[in-house]
């Protein structure tokens, strides 16, 4: 159950990580590296930077219902969306990302590409609540998605499948990605709740998405670690430059008002807003 208060957010979006038993990968530049199995979000990644070319798939959806049902499922309004695409979230029912697509008005439909390991669990999300409407929804892969690389991932400061593996509301990720993908006017679409009550009231959310400049990933690692409760912390995603690493995570909200970050000069985190 979530609720409004910042404080009790808090709470209960950490007490959501515990659950999280899976192996996570750590994507970085050149292939994914396995973090070994643990009862938080992630364990300390290993040091490797190498090169990561991203995969989608394509969730199709036809018929003369498809902007109606998208409508209640996406968090973008289907009405602006045309063939040049927008993006859009698809969120679970307790208002948490499941992950972020590429939406497109294709003849009497629509394609929505979603991170390929997300891929079957975004159709299956769709299907739950596809009942009595007239259209129909199929998954396949496609070679192409907004996308190429890890890297382009890492210089738009966007989403991608390892940013979407904690349960966290949309505004976790800053007003820019919420700017780009929710629309606060369009009426009610599946998992609305708390990301209303979160733009309407300005509650704080603990957990920020971060963009990393480093020595290396352990180091922005221990970094990212270094402040708050056990929960979503950490480097997901690292690709190589010039002098080091580069890359996205996430971060408790103390670490900017401590001064753990303040000492940390070899290591430069800026909240993704």
């Amino acid at each position: 159950m979530r609720v409004e208060s910042s404080f009790m957010v808090e709470v209960i979006v950490f007490s959501s990580v515990w659950v999280v038993t899976d192996a996570l990968p750590l994507l970085v530049e050149g292939g994914i590296s396995e973090v070994a199995p643990t009862v938080v979000a992630m364990a300390s990644p290993t040091p490797t930077e190498t090169t990561t070319t991203l995969e989608w798939s394509r969730v199709t959806v036809r018929g003369p219902q498809s902007e109606m049902f998208l409508q209640g499922q996406l968090t973008q309004d289907m009405a602006d969306v045309t063939g040049a695409g927008r993006w859009s979230l698809l969120l679970r029912p307790d208002s948490a990302v499941l992950c972020a697509g590429w939406v497109r008005r294709d003849g009497d439909g629509f394609t929505v590409d979603v991170p390929r390991s997300l891929g079957e669990s975004a159709l299956a999300r769709l299907q739950r609540f596809h009942l009595r409407i007239d259209c129909t929804l199929t998954l396949g892969e496609t070679p192409t998605g907004p996308l190429r690389t890890s890297g382009e991932l890492v210089a738009a400061r966007w989403l991608g499948a390892n940013e979407c593996a904690f349960d966290l509301s949309p505004q976790s990720y800053g007003s820019t990605i919420v700017s780009e993908t929710v629309s606060f006017t369009k009426g009610c679409y599946t998992g609305q709740e708390l990301v209303a009550r979160l733009d309407a009231r300005g509650a704080s959310v603990p957990w920020l998405f971060v963009h990393v400049r480093g020595p290396n990933v352990a180091r922005v690692d221990e970094v990212l670690r270094a402040k708050g409760p056990e929960g979503p912390q950490g480097v997901t995603t690292a690709v190589d430059v010039v002098d080091g690493v580069e890359g996205l995570g996430f971060a408790h909200r103390t670490l900017f008002a401590s001064e753990q970050l303040a000492n940390a000069a070899d290591v430069v985190v800026e909240p993704i807003d």
